[in-house]
């Protein structure tokens, strides 16, 4: 059975009235079949790229794993990741930040824990506490909050009221 109609044309003008013979065609591609599902989804990591919330983006839940998240928008939740988070200028993010690079451009409501560095740019605002190995803040940028830094993982001494 043929896929296509076959297409007979009238004979050229003359004596003879019976069909044309048929048009000669090339065979039909096959068209290859799809990979089975397995092998759909079994795809190889993107490495160097950021994951990023956009802009115009508001999510909730939480964010786990590692690599390097930027948040344009906005995220309530908390965060944990082996790698960079950054907070962009206008983003805004309620929850708790564990993370090995923490860069404040936007607002974060919550607290900061165990960063090696924490860098809050002109017009970042932190609403929380601060533990990291070191931290930069620029001029113009807001923070209410308790800060320790430089201690790693020591315990800050106590205080000898001297009683």
């Amino acid at each position: 059975m043929a896929l296509w109609k076959e297409i007979t044309t009238p004979a050229p003008t003359g004596h003879s009235s019976s069909p044309s013979p048929p048009i000669d065609r090339p065979p039909l591609e096959p068209i290859p079949a799809a990979p089975p599902p397995a092998a759909r989804r079994a795809r190889e990591p993107v490495d160097g790229g950021d994951s990023m919330i956009a802009a115009n983006i508001t999510i909730e839940g939480k964010i786990e794993g590692s690599g390097n998240v930027r948040i344009a928008g906005r995220f309530k939740g908390d965060v944990r990741i082996d790698g960079n988070f950054n907070i962009e200028p206008g983003a805004h993010l309620t929850g708790q930040v564990l993370a090995g690079v923490v860069v404040v451009g936007g607002e974060l409501q919550g607290n900061i824990e165990s960063a090696k560095r924490v860098d809050v740019l002109d017009g970042g605002v932190i609403v929380g506490d601060v533990k990291a190995g070191s931290i930069t803040v620029a001029a113009g940028s807001r923070m209410r909050g308790h800060v320790e830094f430089g201690w790693g993982d020591e315990k800050p001494p106590k205080l000898d009221s001297g009683r």
